[in-house]
């Protein structure tokens, strides 16, 4: 039987990615995970200061066909070899990670939800979001923490292609969720979310 397919969409440091984890931890094994940031588009021909100043907000900065292709790979229960994303060097690197599907496949990122073609391959369709203000100070831990930026360059990309792009091309997603909720951290949303995927995989495993 084919996997069921989650999507976890919602704007920058609004808890999307700890929802995420916060599955992956309950259902184990049972869960694959893809990251649509790892399917940013790979700048090999271009330095490291051109790439700094990328539109990385857009959606023609990802490659979604690659994704949509791998996730039906999944679906027809096959391995996929997934890209991973750089971010200290803005810049896909060279290694790939084996995916192997799973009962259920999480997909979590911005634009999950933007693209029609991928949005018809969810069954599930949720929408993490927070206020502006928890969002971008989420976002300046995360980035200066995990991926060697500083202050200055994040408020730069915010100001200039992250908010912008937010209110033209991640918001308006949430017209098209299943399930919107506020916070990754919220429980009541998550147990919600945790009983529908425990049903789905119970009456899976009655069949």
């Amino acid at each position: 039987m084919r996997p069921y397919i989650i999507g976890i969409a919602g704007g920058t440091g609004s808890g999307k990615s700890t929802f995420t984890k916060r599955l992956k931890a309950e259902f184990g094994d049972r869960v694959t995970v893809i990251y649509y940031d790892n399917y940013y588009k790979a700048h090999d021909d271009m330095p490291l200061e051109k790439r700094r100043l990328l539109n990385y907000d857009h959606p023609d900065a990802f490659e979604t066909d690659l994704l949509i292709r791998d996730v039906r790979q999944l679906r027809e229960g096959k391995s996929i070899l997934c890209p991973v994303y750089d971010y200290t060097v803005h810049n896909r690197s060279s290694e790939t990670v084996r995916v192997d599907p799973a009962d259920v496949i999480l997909i979590e990122g911005i634009m999950v939800l933007q693209n029609e073609e991928l949005r018809n391959l969810l069954d599930i369709r949720i929408y993490v979001e927070a206020d502006a203000d928890e969002r971008i100070l989420r976002r300046v831990i995360r980035d200066v923490k995990e991926r060697g930026r500083d202050v200055e360059g994040i408020a730069r990309q915010y100001l200039t292609t992250v908010k912008p792009m937010h209110y033209l091309f991640v918001e308006p997603t949430k017209a098209t969720a299943d399930i919107v909720i506020n916070s990754g951290l919220n429980d009541v949303a998550f147990d919600l979310v945790r009983t529908k995927i425990s049903h789905l995989l119970s009456r899976r495993q009655a069949l």
